[in-house]
């Protein structure tokens, strides 16, 4: 599916509304029509919601930086994501099959946002233990806001995920992004990019592995309206599904 044909359609974040949710979590859907894997899929999100998410009253984009993650297995990262997550692990040791929250696809006003190879610090975050996660409070809260729990995340037990996978998952809300703890990179990221808020949506795969998408706002949203991105989880992992197994371009 080309999205180019549907940058016409923006949606006022503000005041976004069923109808918007609606005709966007139609988009979201079908947008892994004639991809070859799950990284082109993820780039065709950040950018159309990058692209058509907007600040009603000044016409500007809504969103500074959007993100696509997926949690993948150490041992199926190429070299370089191995090599990146192992200089994370500080002193924790590192499995075959520890989890590494993974970036599928980046867009944003930086020209080094557009793209996963550029990230400076999250390109594969791995995830060794519960205790690890504690320490990266971002992560931590974006599990449980979406109604996960963090030892499923980095140990997926088969017997629990097909009720888990039946799940309708909750969203990841910062309703205010200054000053908060849960929001890392204050001075360097956060106040010189004037966000306001952050939002985060995505759910759980059949194989255990998470996805989410994390937008960056540059308006602040409130609770309604982050609530309409639960559904927007679904129409996203129904639009990733087929790509399971073919995950990097």
């Amino acid at each position: 599916m080309n999205t180019q044909n549907e940058k016409s359609k923006s949606y006022d974040l503000i005041n976004f509304t069923i109808r918007d949710m609606t005709e966007c979590g139609r988009i979201l859907r079908n947008i892994g029509k004639g991809a070859k894997n799950m990284e082109d899929v993820a780039n065709r999100t950040v950018h159309y919601l990058y692209n058509n998410l907007i600040d009603g009253e000044s016409g500007n984009r809504a969103c500074s930086l959007v993100r696509f993650f997926k949690t993948h297995t150490y041992e199926k990262l190429d070299d370089e994501l191995q090599n990146f997550s192992r200089s994370m692990l500080g002193d924790y040791s590192f499995s075959p099959d520890m989890k590494c929250l993974t970036l599928l696809a980046t867009a944003g006003e930086n020209p080094e946002w557009n793209s996963r190879k550029t990230s400076k610090g999250h390109k594969a975050i791995p995830l060794p233990s519960e205790q690890a996660i504690h320490h990266i409070p971002m992560i931590r809260t974006l599990i449980i806001q979406l109604g996960l729990s963090i030892s499923m995340v980095i140990k997926p037990d088969p017997k629990l995920l097909l009720d888990a996978g039946q799940k309708t998952y909750n969203v990841f809300h910062v309703s205010e992004a200054p000053g908060s703890p849960y929001i890392p990179t204050q001075k360097e990221f956060v106040i010189p990019y004037g966000i306001k808020s952050v939002l985060g949506f995505g759910g759980l795969l059949p194989s255990g592995d998470i996805f989410t998408v994390v937008m960056f706002l540059k308006v602040p949203v409130s609770k309604e309206i982050a609530n309409y991105f639960k559904t927007l989880s679904l129409n996203m992992k129904i639009a990733v599904l087929p790509f399971e197994n073919t995950v990097f371009a």
